[in-house]
């Protein structure tokens, strides 16, 4: 039921036609696998149902039981003018979905893909019906859907402050003993102000204002909460009393959508105070977070300082709406920055680094590049962003595409898949490259009539004039900014850049080369030049011989530093071991730092396993290193959880199943953007199958020790490995011996022993030439139990002259400890302090 587009269209580039810019084979997503699930799993060609499929934390929570996918691409139908096929998709939703499943959801997902997935099906299938020609049959059904389903997300909004919970059941609400919700206490600042856009279309449209009051409030309690001094909003704040808990601000993930629908809440609904707030903000990023092409996370008190040096892949959106706004120039340049990064990774990773290297390496087929790439088409009318959306097909099609449809990547510099295909992937990315593509008069809606959402859900603009606003929810306009020539007006590329149809390459163009692909080698006066002279070619000729000398010019780049993730290894010491099992680890860019200070012991699995909230076995925790699951909440959060436990140390392990380090490119755990000084902790990444050889360990010897130091100081590896091992066996073993007089001596008062030790490597039963008579240590392994004793041995000269022989004895107990001859353990074997006194 769910159609993707196949559209051959020759567009002008310059002189040169481009034919079959944008094809798309006609995606199978039907009812044979999967309907009515939420999502389809492309590599298994089957529906993902929750709670059927392992969990994978926080990304399920979109997953409601509701045919996502289904509802969410609704309007896409309408716009790729598969007119048949949305009216069987509408039938179909209206027949089989239900909204009161007994299952706890994301509101924010829940609003943005089945809410506006809902209103913009009902606007499409209004339209159509009173075109005259289809739909007659419709009673506004997906209406009464949207209205139901807006009850069952306001039981979220239920809070001291006016700021929604971040998840709900549908069922149950959130304070019911049967919800399984209402602990939360924190919600992204996204979270908390991307509601307005549905829940007042839906207040218009079914004359309930109770929706866009609560959407409005929300929105008030992040206004008032901002930072006065930067006009900066946080990434996570407190929903009880409005305190923020996260202080990093930028425009990409936990915030972008917040500063989007201040927007276009203005554009839907008409009301200055939502333009007035976006224009405060948006003066407050461009001082602070925009340093073109690049935007930087800051601390919202202290904005001149970048908490990161990162940026994510939801950040490019922002070009997109720096072009509703009428900031072109910008827009130009981050939407270039953007494309670069394409060009060196294929796609955009989930996150780079300032200099443009993968810091984490998925890619989940985000349409927001294409969104920008969109709008910047729609403002420029520059076919160089046709070539750009080509680029964005081409890659699909060649990296992401399988039989039954497209998936995710887990890392853009392996290309390995994820069974993974989220429905906004259809909703928006098919939405905005169709789109771009394809003439007005081609659609079978007039495009400019309508706002999308974030989740590219079509909205009517009309709203603001046809539908009444709601009474008594109107909020207080702030004090008016500075404003400019597009402050309440749409950009006009005529005003902005008069006869100069060449404005935006002139901008693109200082950014071409940005991450060094495609640069062509070029002598630069403000670079070094390095000469190499030849003198090793001679020209015989036949009237002149003679040596020439060959320049040969080459410009050195200032290119950066590759980052180096130093491979660190998780090491396991207790028997059965012994140090030959090592696991490769991942380190941290917090914590304490392993390359000056190696760390060590035994292993207690967290509960719960994701460590994102209060430890339950505290208690059994402290003194032992953690084992934590990937996911559900930041590296930093977990950490700070299990380090207020008593753990000392922390091993976390991938949650997607089948990573392992042999395929997937160790990375650097990061923190949340806030000071991470306070955690002290030795923090290490296992991928999932290192992780299972960890804890299988664990399951079945139960007391389990490890060492988390550097792979190229893990123990018993060196030059000498024979040497080496035997040293590392020492170590391991000789620290659970116990030293003490033998209580037959003739002094019967306890002393220390003092004895020098010198180990060597020997086959049984010889004896080095020449070695010295007297006392020698002997270390023998045999069935399991350590003997340790000390002999005299006769003199090499033929005495015979025998000396009082001192055992020291020991047995292997259960403890894997010694059990010594006398009480006294004050002594080491290799205490090389004081006289020599005593033999």
């Amino acid at each position: 039921v769910l159609y993707c587009l196949f559209k051959l269209t020759k567009v002008e580039l310059s002189l040169i036609a481009v034919g079959k810019v944008c094809q798309f084979v006609q995606l199978l997503i039907d009812r044979k696998y999967a309907y009515p699930a939420d999502e389809l799993m492309p590599l298994s060609c089957r529906g993902r149902v929750r709670g059927q499929e392992p969990n994978r934390g926080d990304i399920d929570d979109s997953l409601g039981k509701f045919s996502l996918t289904l509802i969410d691409t609704l309007d896409t139908l309408v716009v790729l003018n598969k007119l048949d096929e949305f009216e069987d998709a509408v039938r179909k939703a209206v027949k089989d979905v239900r909204l009161d499943n007994d299952v706890v959801v994301s509101v924010f997902e829940t609003n943005i893909r089945v809410l506006g997935g809902l209103l913009g099906g009902h606007v499409m299938a209004d339209l159509l019906r009173q075109r005259g020609d289809r739909m007659q049959w419709y009673q506004d059904e997906l209406l009464h859907m949207a209205k139901e389903l807006g009850h069952r997300l306001l039981p979220a909004f239920n809070t001291t402050s006016g700021l929604p919970y971040p998840k709900v059941n549908l069922r149950y609400g959130v304070l019911n003993p049967l919800s399984r919700t209402g602990t939360e206490s924190d919600t992204c600042t996204a979270c908390a102000g991307t509601m307005i856009l549905e829940f007042a279309a839906l207040s218009r449209l079914s004359g309930e204002s109770v929706f866009e009051e609560h959407a409005r409030k929300a929105l008030d309690v992040l206004w008032e909460r901002r930072q006065r001094g930067s006009d900066l909003v946080g990434t996570v704040i407190n929903i009880h009393n409005g305190e923020w808990v996260r202080r990093d601000s930028g425009v990409g993930a936990g915030i972008d959508s917040y500063y989007e629908y201040l927007m276009k809440a203005y554009i839907l609904l008409g009301d200055n105070v939502f333009l007035e707030r976006f224009n405060v903000h948006y003066s407050a990023i461009m001082k602070y977070i925009s340093q073109p092409p690049l935007l930087l996370n800051v601390h919202m008190h202290n904005p001149t300082v970048s908490v990161r040096s990162w940026m994510d892949s939801l950040l490019a959106f922002f070009p997109g709406l720096q072009v509703l706004r009428g900031d072109l120039k910008p827009a130009i340049e981050t939407h270039e920055m953007l494309y670069q990064v394409t060009k060196q990774h294929k796609f955009l990773p989930e996150a780079f680094t300032t200099e443009f290297r993968v810091h984490w390496g998925q890619h989940l087929l985000r349409p927001e590049f294409a969104e920008s790439t969109y709008y910047l088409y729609k403002a420029t009318g520059d076919p160089y962003y046709l070539r750009v959306g080509q680029s964005i097909v081409e890659k699909l099609n060649a990296y992401a595409r399988v039989p039954c449809g497209f998936a995710a990547v887990q890392d853009v510099r392996t290309g390995t898949h994820e069974d993974r295909m989220d429905s906004f992937f259809l909703a928006e990315m098919f939405k905005y490259l169709y789109l771009l593509f394809s003439e007005k008069n081609e659609l079978p809606i007039d495009i400019d009539d309508y706002i999308f959402t974030t989740e590219a859900h079509l909205l009517p603009v009309s709203l603001s004039t046809t539908q009444p606003p709601c009474q008594g929810n109107n909020t207080t306009v702030p004090v008016s900014h500075e404003e400019d020539l597009f402050t309440h007006s749409c950009p006009s590329t005529e005003t902005l850049f008069p006869n100069n149809p060449s404005f935006a390459k002139t901008i693109r163009d200082s950014y071409k080369y940005l991450t060094g692909v495609g640069r062509k080698i070029r002598i630069s006066s403000d670079r070094p030049v390095v000469v190499f002279n030849l003198f090793s070619t001679f020209l015989s000729l036949q009237e002149h011989k003679g040596v020439y000398r060959v320049k040969l010019v080459a410009e050195v780049s200032q290119t950066p530093e590759e980052e180096v993730v130093v491979p660190h290894v998780v090491q396991l010491i207790s028997p059965p071991f012994l140090g030959r099992t090592v696991l490769t680890a991942g380190p941290a860019k917090f914590g304490m730092d392993l390359m000056k200070q190696e760390h060590g012991g035994s292993i207690v699995k967290a509960s719960p396993y994701t460590a994102c909230g209060p430890i339950d076995n505290a208690v059994e925790l402290k003194g032992h290193i953690a084992l934590a699951l990937r996911g559900d909440c930041m590296f930093a959060a977990k950490a700070r959880w299990l380090q207020e436990a008593g753990a000392i140390g922390v091993i976390f392990i991938d949650h997607h199943e089948g990573s392992n380090s042999e395929e997937t490119p160790l990375f650097q755990m990061v923190g949340d953007g806030d000071s991470t000084e306070d955690i002290t902790l030795p923090l290490v990444f296992l991928f999932s199958r290192e992780g299972a050889v960890l804890t299988a360990a664990l399951e079945k010897h139960h007391n389990v020790d490890v060492l988390l130091l550097p792979k190229e100081r893990q123990l018993g590896h060196g030059e000498d490995q024979e040497a080496d091992d035997f040293q590392f066996l020492l170590s391991v073993l000789l620290p659970f011996v116990h030293f003490n007089v033998c209580p037959l001596c003739a002094d019967k008062t306890e002393k220390p022993v003092s004895m020098n030790i010198k180990l060597r490597l020997a086959e049984e039963g010889e004896l080095e030439e020449g070695a010295a008579s007297g006392p020698t240590l002997e270390l023998v392994l045999e069935n399991d139990e350590l003997l340790l004793k000390e002999e005299v041995e006769e003199d090499l000269r033929g005495e015979r002259q025998s000396q009082q022989q001192q055992h020291f004895c020991s047995k292997a107990t259960e403890d894997d400890r010694t059990e010594p001859c006398s009480a006294d353990s004050s002594a080491t074997p290799n205490s090389n302090s004081g006289p020599d006194t005593n033999p």
